[in-house]
C-alpha cells in the first residue's frame, strides 16, 4: 500500500531530504525555515515528522494520506507534502 510506502521511505532523512527537494518551491523553503528553528536539518526534522504520525495514525489519517496521494503522478511526494502539511511543521 502507497501510505506504508510512504512511511518507510519518508522515515528515512536522507530520502525524505531529496523528496523535500523534488517538492521544492515554498513549501520546502518553509518547511526548511521550521526546521531550521527547531534546530534540525530538513531531512531530520520531517523524518521525525513522518515517524510520529505513523505512529499515532488513526485508519481515518491513514485514509487522508491515500486520498492525497491517489492519483497524483508523485503519490509519495504528494503524501508526504500531506503529511507534513498536516502536523503544521510542527513536532
Amino acid at each position: 500500500m502507497v501510505v506504508d510506502e510512504i512511511f518507510r521511505t519518508c522515515s528515512n532523512p536522507h530520502l525524505v531530504r531529496a523528496a523535500l527537494t523534488s517538492i521544492g518551491g515554498d513549501f520546502a523553503d518553509s518547511f526548511a525555515r521550521e526546521a531550521s528553528r527547531n534546530d534540525n536539518s530538513p531531512g531530520a526534522h520531517a523524518a521525525l515528522i513522518v515517524k510520529k504520525f505513523a505512529d499515532k495514525a488513526s485508519s481515518d489519517d491513514r485514509a487522508d494520506v491515500w486520498k492525497a496521494a491517489r492519483g497524483s503522478q508523485q503519490p509519495i511526494l504528494a503524501g508526504l507534502r500531506h503529511i507534513l502539511s498536516r502536523a503544521g511543521f510542527l513536532i
